[in-house]
């Protein structure tokens, strides 16, 4: 298992975690997400080494963050 550490802007309350966190976790190979505002940072546990970077970042950007290390 693999995790993934995303850098966001745009999270600025536990509304915008719960939001992430729920939308993460439906992608196949997502094992678990944990999103904190404080810190922009998205930790992302996955299952697969097959997994699309690109389609979570373009997801994340798609609901409004804006994703610093790409």
């Amino acid at each position: 298992m693999n995790t993934l550490l995303i850098k966001i802007k745009g999270m600025h309350c536990e509304n915008c975690e719960k939001r992430i966190q729920n939308a993460l976790t439906l992608i196949d190979g997502v094992v678990s997400v944990s999103a904190n505002h404080q810190t922009g940072e998205v930790h992302i546990k996955i299952n697969s080494e097959k997994i699309d970077k690109e389609f979570i970042y373009k997801k994340l950007e798609d609901m409004g963050f804006e994703v610093i290390n790409k």
